[in-house]
């Protein structure tokens, strides 16, 4: 397979991994609808940063490191299970207030670099998202590969998650979601709560030891 074909296979399967349902999108899409179009922007960078971050750390071979050293992959699943709990409580708990629609830079609803570094916590504190991008590089790219593929697929894959989340911002951000997100608001911000509850939970139940569950 030529340099290119491997390039396109890797962008590929990081748009596949991107469109998933998880987490991420439950974030971006809550953000856009219950803030600004800015304000989902900023998170859909948010989750882009986090992503070539842990595509970069993956090409230099942190994902082999967790996989070999279990504590430590366990430990940050849990850290990162209880950190997705906290937001989910956090959506649940604002979940009756008024929503500042009017005032989209209100203390409320965040500037851009605090949706930015809410949705980069999000996205880094997903230590599979690490293997994710190590089990598609080892799988896809050959043993040496092309220089040039080492510089490349980190801003692919920025651009891919970047892209995805800006059109689910811009989806989300609209009218007519904005006005049905408007009337349910408080059920709306619960369902999303116990679901990021709920993928926090798993998160640290999978990285408890084994013997806690028996």
């Amino acid at each position: 397979m030529s340099s290119l074909a491997i390039f396109f296979s890797v962008v590929a399967a990081v748009f596949i991994g991107a469109v998933s349902p998880g987490p991420s999108f439950v974030l971006v899409s809550r953000i856009a609808v219950s803030r600004s179009r800015k304000a989902g922007l900023a998170a859909a960078f948010g989750m882009g940063t986090g992503s070539v971050i842990f595509a970069t750390l993956a090409l230099f071979g942190l994902s082999a490191l967790l996989m070999k050293v279990e504590w430590l992959y366990l430990a940050l699943k849990v850290a990162g299970g209880l950190y997705l709990i906290y937001v989910g409580i956090r959506i649940w708990r604002s979940a009756a207030d008024d929503l500042p629609i009017d005032a989209p830079t209100t203390p409320a609803a965040g500037g851009v670099m605090r949706n930015f570094l809410f949705a980069l916590g999000t996205q880094l504190s997903n230590p599979k998202t690490a293997i994710f991008y190590g089990s598609i590089f080892a799988a896809l790219l050959p043993a040496a590969p092309a220089p040039w593929l080492l510089f490349t697929v980190p801003p692919a894959v920025f651009l891919v998650e970047v892209g995805w989340y800006t059109v689910v911002t811009l989806a989300f951000s609209s009218n007519r979601p904005r006005a049905i997100y408007l009337g349910a608001k408080l059920w709306i911000d619960r369902v999303a709560g116990v679901v990021m509850g709920a993928l926090g939970a798993r998160l640290v139940a999978e990285g408890l030891p084994r013997h806690i569950w028996r």
